[in-house]
């Protein structure tokens, strides 16, 4: 886990390997009606609701994220701007970018980023909100990218994934 405090945003990173490879990680990703919703930790995201499209660019979804006992709807749109290797969600009118980088690494591991950028108020109001966001996301992106691993790994056993775009 990283993060850097730009001023007006705070940027947190997590990476790990997963065992599986990169295109059967990045299809979990992209699909937010069968994959995506199997590798999101359910108890910090509820409701995953696919308003349009359902595969990568194109995508609309709507969500819920539990923080703090509070739960906090939300809409994104997704983008690919490198398809099979970033996927960009963007969350409407909250300035809150999260981005999922799959890299190969060998035949069947696959190194797996997920980046978030969120607006922060600037001097120490932005210092402190930078510290309780890296607080706050870091287990959400462990559990993640675990869970993502775990799901992977084993659909990586089974037969194929088969996505129609």
């Amino acid at each position: 886990m990283s993060s850097t405090n730009a001023g007006s945003t705070v940027t947190v990173e997590a990476r790990a390997k997963v065992r599986a490879p990169a295109d059967r990680v990045y299809s979990l990703i992209a699909d937010y009606r069968l994959g995506h919703p199997r590798i999101v930790p359910p108890k910090y995201f509820q409701n995953i609701v696919v308003e349009r499209g359902g595969v990568g660019d194109g995508t609309v979804i709507s969500f819920e994220m539990k923080m703090l006992g509070k739960v906090r709807k939300s809409r994104a749109r997704i983008t690919e701007p490198e398809p099979g290797r970033v996927l960009v969600e963007k969350v409407d009118d909250q300035g809150i970018v999260t981005t999922y980088r799959v890299e190969p690494v060998g035949a069947f591991r696959t190194e797996v980023s997920i980046t978030t950028v969120l607006p922060t108020h600037r001097g120490p109001l932005g210092a402190l909100e930078g510290l309780l966001v890296r607080a706050l996301l870091a287990p959400v992106y462990r559990d993640e990218l675990a869970l993502m691993d775990r799901v992977a790994a084993a659909d990586s056993r089974q037969q194929p994934l088969a996505i129609a775009r």
